[in-house]
């Protein structure tokens, strides 16, 4: 169908990482294995958080909606991958790219803005603890949350729109993973410097405005933190901030070494690298990260366990 001159193309083909069918093999179990790791942990994260009851805060409400985005995450993207890795044709229909691109980089858009949100939380729990229960409240955290969601969906529709209406020509080989938004621009047969400035100036502040106010919060709660007279207090004080800020520490980290590379020195299997860092490393992690540096969460784990063994030998009785 010829518009303008140019043709629409009907479907993408993603180069993937290897071309070999060895190689491709091995990832395939590798990142079978890793997915489902990244599915079960999230989904007992938050069936832990549903059925203890001690768990019922702010901090663990916003948990819960972390370990959503990052299993959502995971999945608009490693299914997909798995099934390339053993297809000869790896083809993805328009409207299936657009799709992915949009679902992927509204999660990435959430979890971003959602880390900010929850350091505004560990903030008040250590800056103002007598006043904690009356400021997050849960009409507050519903709004918190939404406001994490409706961000980065917005800004994720608005971009997905913009690259879509690009004419792809018969320019159709995507050298990604995924459908990833600079990777799907950069296939336009029309001059697109102006909507790769775009792309990167929202990254940018979807990236840096999140970025600043975790900064923000963290200043304060060090500051409050050192503070504290007696070792042990302060002890506690960091503990209950320690998990997020691993967290923190693993996206931000990543983010910002990305955007301060200089572009000539990115490589192709670097975005690579970086999108399965996000895809598949982080929200396997997260849920590591909560259960092994969270004493409430690990005595939930404990409860449960010890609860289990019960029931099984009353049942074997």
């Amino acid at each position: 169908m010829g518009t303008n001159n140019h043709t629409w193309v009907s479907e993408f083909i993603l180069r993937g990482l290897s071309s070999d069918w060895d190689i491709q093999a091995s990832l395939f179990v590798l990142f079978l294995v890793m997915y489902l790791v990244t599915v079960l942990g999230n989904f007992l994260i938050v069936l832990l958080i549903r059925l203890d009851s001690r768990l019922h805060t702010p901090m663990y409400f916003f948990l819960t909606n972390l370990s959503l985005v990052d299993v959502s995450y995971a999945t608009s993207i490693v299914p997909q991958l798995l099934v390339h890795f053993l297809a000869e044709h790896k083809a993805v229909p328009f409207l299936s790219c657009a799709a992915q691109l949009f679902f992927s980089l509204a999660l990435g858009g959430i979890e971003f803005v959602l880390l900010a949100v929850m350091a505004y939380d560990r903030y008040v729990a250590v800056c103002d603890p007598l006043r904690y229960s009356s400021i997050m409240h849960s009409g507050l955290c519903a709004k918190l949350a939404i406001t994490s969601w409706v961000s980065g969906s917005t800004n994720s529709l608005m971009q997905t729109a913009i690259t879509f209406q690009l004419p792809m020509c018969t320019n159709k080989y995507i050298d990604h993973i995924s459908c990833e938004l600079l990777a799907v621009v950069r296939l336009a047969c029309v001059d697109t410097s102006s909507n790769e400035v775009a792309i990167m100036v929202s990254s940018i502040v979807l990236l840096m405005t999140p970025f600043f106010l975790v900064l923000l919060s963290y200043i304060q709660i060090i500051s409050t933190i050192l503070k504290i007279q007696s070792r042990e207090g302060r002890r506690k004080a960091f503990h209950t901030c320690a998990s997020h800020l691993t967290v923190v520490a693993l996206c931000y980290g990543m983010a910002i070494f990305t955007y301060t590379q200089p572009h000539s020195s990115s490589s192709v299997l670097q975005d690579k690298l970086i999108s399965l860092f996000y895809a598949v490393f982080t929200p396997m992690l997260n849920p590591m990260i909560y259960s092994l540096r969270n004493k409430e969460v690990k005595g939930a784990w404990q409860k449960v366990l010890v609860q289990f063994s019960g029931l099984t030998s009353k049942l074997s009785t």
